[in-house]
Parts: C-alpha cells; structure tokens; sequence
C-alpha cells in the first residue's frame, strides 16, 4: 500500500459489490428518458412525465396526436433551434429526443422543420376530429 493512502474498512467481496452496484440509467442513450428516469422526475418534482408517442397514425386516438404534434412543433419549429449536432457529428440530446417519440433523428435544421411540419399536420387533424363531435 502507499503512503498516504488508507485501506476501506470493507471486506473484500462487498468492497467489489459495492463499486460495481449502479443505479439505473435515467436517461436512455438513443434519446428520451427511460421509466426509471420519468419516475424520478415525479419524484423530485411531482410532475407526471408519458413516454412519447411512438403509434402509427392509423392508431392513434386525437389525444396521441395533440401530444405528439405540440411535442414536433414546440421542440422543432421554433424560429433558433438548438444545436442537432455535436462538434463531432453525434445527435445533441435535443435531437435524440425525436427518437423516443418515433421519428428519425435529424441531422440538419431541414429535417428538422419537417418533424415541425408533421406535428402541425397532426395538430390539424385533431382539430378536425375534435370540431366534428
């Protein structure tokens, strides 16, 4: 052992167990967070965080297509957008989260209005189906 160096009071086999122990990934590395990750946030906040929408249009009902166009608009229609890209080419967390609601993740500020101009399609649809009943 080194000088200066102190030696845990653990034994052994739980000084091993205890390093390797990790909490579960909150954040899921192809974009969005994961169930333990929204749970923590209803935890720390109180909020009630849904994973995002990821049907096909054919099944979604109006309230999945209300969420999933306010999420497309609200993220990728803005007039700045955030950084899609990192300065070594990866996806930025911003654009990873259009993954977790089942788009393809866009690279450049083009494919990024066209998730915009998908949810403004759905945001319109559900007007539609809400005006006729």
């Amino acid at each position: 052992m080194r000088p200066g160096k102190r030696r845990r009071s653990l034994p052994g086999k739980l000084r091993i167990s205890a390093r390797r122990r990790r909490r579960p990934a909150r954040k899921d590395p192809k974009g969005g967070l994961t169930a333990t990750g929204r749970s923590a946030f209803a935890r720390r906040d109180g909020s009630h965080l849904k994973p995002g929408v990821t049907k096909p249009l054919s099944e979604m009902t109006p309230q999945d297509m209300r969420r999933k166009g306010s999420w497309a608009v609200r993220f990728y229609g803005r007039k700045e957008l955030p950084p899609l890209v990192d300065e070594r080419g990866r996806p930025t967390r911003h654009a990873l989260s259009a993954h977790a609601w089942g788009e393809p993740v866009p690279k450049t500020v083009a494919a990024a209005r066209r998730i915009a101009a998908k949810g403004e399609r759905l945001l319109q649809r559900y007007r539609r189906i809400k005006q006729k009943s």
